[in-house]
């Protein structure tokens, strides 16, 4: 644990302000679930909670279920990194932050089908080389939890109707996993 040098006093209602810097630095935005412990040396420690993260054992499911079918690659997002992939080597993927491009998607509720594999600049993961060719968010009553996207591949570069079925099964399949 790091400390911050930064003190703040709870309110009257018990309320703790989180300070910008480290709202930004860690990606805390309004609304975010807050995941609270404590420990016995009187520490309480605040982590950003990802339902998605908690049920990574489904995820990889899906994505080795998905990689397989399609033979494309594939990778699930929480809403900052990524929690499971296949087709890619985990080192590769590992705790990847979601890209600016990604948190787009996932604010708009939108969607992306690569029109021209020759042109695909989408680049849901940073610091990873590859593009994505198909990437659907993750929506459970209202609220985004994550995505799901299917890579580039020396074999597909454009989003394939299967792939479109896929991604669109995938996501749906994961959103009820979170009911």
């Amino acid at each position: 644990m790091k400390a911050t040098g930064i003190v703040r006093r709870i309110d009257d209602l018990g309320r703790v302000v989180i300070p910008k810097e480290i709202r930004r630095t860690m990606r805390i935005r309004e609304g975010d679930p807050l995941e609270i412990y404590t420990s016995s040396d009187g520490e309480v420690i605040f982590r950003k909670y990802s339902a998605i993260s908690e049920m990574s054992e489904n995820a990889s499911n899906v994505a080795e279920v998905m990689y397989k079918t399609a033979g494309c690659p594939v990778i699930i997002f929480d809403k900052d990194h990524v929690v499971a992939s296949a087709g890619i080597p985990k080192k590769e993927t590992s705790e990847r932050k979601a890209s600016a491009q990604l948190e787009g998607i996932m604010e708009s509720r939108g969607h992306y089908f690569c029109p021209d594999g020759d042109n695909n600049n989408f680049y849901p993961a940073e610091g990873l080389e590859r593009t994505a060719i198909a990437v659907l968010p993750i929506i459970n009553n209202g609220d985004v939890s994550g995505a799901v996207a299917f890579m580039t591949s020396e074999e597909h570069k454009e989003a394939s109707d299967l792939q479109k079925s896929l991604i669109t099964a995938a996501v749906r399949f994961l959103s009820k996993q979170l009911e």
